[in-house]
């Protein structure tokens, strides 16, 4: 049975490498995401992760406990 994902974008203020290190072994623990990423080149720092299955209060919740801000980015 194949696993549908789902594609989340949040506008964070996540704007080096180093703070993506600082991410990086929280979102391990997180075995529903499947791939990630920061553009840190975009003015909204803007994150997209792929999930199986996972609420946005969660990734909010983990970015803001990592010490940055995140809110969800709507069409």
């Amino acid at each position: 049975m194949e696993t549908t994902h789902t594609v989340l974008v949040f506008r964070t203020n996540i704007r080096l490498k180093k703070d993506l290190e600082l991410i990086k072994p929280l979102f391990r623990k997180i075995k529903e995401i499947s791939s990630w990423s920061v553009d840190l080149e975009d003015n909204d720092k803007v994150l997209r992760l792929e999930t199986s299955a996972i609420q946005i209060e969660t990734i909010i919740k983990t970015i803001n406990e990592a010490g940055f801000f995140c809110e969800e980015l709507m069409d």
